[in-house]
């Protein structure tokens, strides 16, 4: 892999030739705790990357053999106020970034992953565990709870019951039992390096049209924030809308001809 420009060593970004940016948190002497500074700097990647027409999938990950991510940076929240808290919008730029992106982002988890270093890793479109890899929101044990999409997502994705147990115990949970949960995508045996079977699956994504990805990505979260009606209705427009798009006639075109497809793009 070849490092990219960046201005900041709070996140180091690499390119792949098949397309495919690997994002590494690293600030590893305070375990990827997310200051301010480190997500201004990781919301200014993902933006950069989203407009990058070299690049096709993002992963997320951590420096070395670091873990992931230990949540918000405690000596930072602990000044933090109610009402600075609301003026700054403590963490909601960052949630805007993620649902922002256009591309497919793959959170490869190594370590763990807690407090909102565990909501970072839901707002990913997929997740890539090592097997020893623990997952969790500890905040009720700081007398807060999760505010950046936790107490949402993980109980959109489980359900209210274990959602519930998890958040107001702050239990640390294996990756094993988040596989089974349908929260980790794929856990990664320990004689497998995480981030290597993430680009693996992110090269087989990077092979198919931009477009038509970014459709089936906006379909696919829309069932989060819409009612069944809501999401069958866009589904069927964005469906429609892929048969005018030149890599659609050449999909098409190629399975009749019993032949790989060249997709362009467009």
């Amino acid at each position: 892999m070849e490092p990219a420009n960046n201005n900041s060593d709070l996140v180091v970004v690499s390119k792949r030739e098949t397309g495919v940016a690997v994002i590494e948190l690293n600030r590893a002497r305070k375990r990827n705790a997310l200051s301010q500074e480190l997500i201004d700097e990781l919301n200014g990647v993902l933006r950069r990357l989203d407009r990058d027409a070299d690049v096709r999938v993002m992963i997320l990950t951590s420096s070395g053999d670091g873990p992931f991510c230990a949540g918000a940076d405690i000596q930072e929240l602990a000044n933090i106020s109610t009402v600075e808290a609301h003026r700054i919008g403590w963490l909601k730029d960052l949630e805007d970034n993620f649902t922002a992106l256009r591309k497919p982002i793959i959170a490869a988890v190594r370590g763990f992953a807690y407090g909102g270093g565990f909501e970072v890793a839901l707002m990913c479109d997929m997740l890539y565990a090592s097997a020893d890899t623990r997952f969790g929101f500890p905040e009720i044990k700081l007398g807060t709870i999760p505010g950046a999409g936790g107490t949402q997502r993980l109980t959109r994705a489980i359900g209210k019951q274990k959602a519930m147990q998890l958040i107001l115990t702050g239990a640390s949970v294996p990756a094993l039992d988040m596989e089974r949960w349908g929260i980790v995508t794929q856990v990664v045996s320990p004689d497998e390096d995480v981030v290597e079977e993430a680009i693996k699956l992110a090269v087989s994504i990077a092979a198919f049209s931009v477009p038509v990805v970014g459709l089936a990505k906006q379909a696919v979260k829309a069932a989060e924030t819409t009612t069944l009606r809501e999401g069958l209705e866009l589904e069927r427009t964005l469906y429609y809308s892929s048969f005018s798009l030149t890599d659609c006639k050449e999909g098409i075109a190629a399975f009749l001809q019993k032949r790989s497809p060249s997709f362009v793009d467009q």
